[in-house]
């Protein structure tokens, strides 16, 4: 219990010192108004679903950090700027960014090299394909359920701040307003943004810590081990020797990546068993990934109900985009 406890502090703290600075990052950003000049870039996005404009922000921040984005929605979402419904699927466009990302950071930087050009494709196109369904639902949902100009009314502090900065200190109008000199009006933003967001990062390293420790302590029992990968191998004929790859990939995709790829040049496993393996590891690691990762960011920032229901809509879409494409391959298989 100790050492959980131990593992715990260490991945909290670790965690929220990168969560700090960018919340810091952030809120000082936005107290300068330095979101309103390249937001236009999430506009169409933002129409078409219905969202309010004060979304676009977030969807900017949200190309760097979408925990520091959806930081942003909660705080907005407290102070009565977005309702609970806009809240929600501004958090889901804001999981969108990271899938463009990581095509250049992950998908061709490492798997395409590793499992070549076919197998690493498909495999990136897999993960392309959730972010568009995302995207694509929020923009449906939004249409569907969010009145054209659905932004609530703004409050009287904020009717006098721009739409990108509404609902985060109203004073900092008076910074910009007030011709500071640069050093006397980067200082009053620095002030501003710690002050406006301790209260959110106090409550987001507590939730932090807790899931974080529920997690350990429930991977330390076994209880998130307890679903068996070798019968699932089995079930779908999967090869003795990618047995092993297919276990590592569960706790670590990218180590079990490079099991894989040498055994697809080498000719010991055909590209399409290859994506097979790929996407029953998926149906495992997905899962695990969220309760260790997804679970302790989402329900720290917008709490337990809402936190926990992005996560499954978000982990749903995932997995069904898998099991589509596995059942795809297991029938041109035969």
């Amino acid at each position: 219990m100790l050492d959980i406890l131990q593992q715990s502090l260490y991945d909290t703290v670790s965690t929220m010192i990168t969560v700090f600075v960018m919340l810091f990052i952030t809120g000082f950003l936005v107290e300068l108004n330095a979101f309103q000049r390249i937001s236009y870039v999430a506009r169409p996005l933002i129409k078409i679903s219905h969202l309010p404009a004060e979304s676009a922000s977030t969807f900017v921040v949200s190309l760097g950090s979408a925990l520091a984005a959806n930081t942003m929605i909660a705080r907005m979402k407290d102070e009565g700027i977005l309702s609970e419904r806009q809240a929600f699927l501004s958090a889901i466009m804001n999981s969108v960014p990271v899938y463009f990302r990581e095509l250049f950071t992950y998908q061709l930087a490492f798997v395409i090299p590793v499992l070549g050009i076919f197998v690493g494709g498909v495999y990136a196109f897999i993960s392309i394909a959730t972010g568009l369904i995302k995207l694509a639902l929020v923009l449906v949902l939004g249409r569907t359920y969010l009145p054209r100009g659905s932004a609530l009314p703004a409050s009287p502090e904020a009717s006098s701040l721009p739409a990108i900065s509404s609902g985060f200190d109203a004073t900092s109008a008076a910074v910009s307003s007030a011709h500071l000199p640069n050093a006397g009006r980067y200082k009053e933003a620095a002030i501003k943004s710690l002050k406006g967001q301790r209260r959110m990062f106090l409550r987001i390293a507590g939730l932090y810590f807790v899931m974080t420790f529920l997690v350990l302590y429930l991977s330390e029992e076994g209880i998130l081990q307890s679903l068996d990968v070798l019968s699932f191998a089995n079930f779908f004929s999967i090869p003795p020797e990618t047995v092993i790859p297919l276990t590592v990939y569960v706790a670590s995709p990218k180590a079990g990546i490079t099991l894989l790829g040498p055994l697809i040049q080498n000719g010991g496993i055909t590209e399409t068993k290859a994506l097979i393996v790929l996407m029953v590891g998926s149906l495992f690691m997905l899962p695990f990934y969220s309760l260790r990762s997804l679970l302790p960011n989402y329900t720290s920032v917008f709490g337990m109900k809402t936190g926990l229901t992005l996560v499954i809509i978000s982990t749903s879409i995932s997995v069904l985009v898998r099991v589509s494409v596995l059942l795809i391959l297991l029938v041109a298989t035969g």
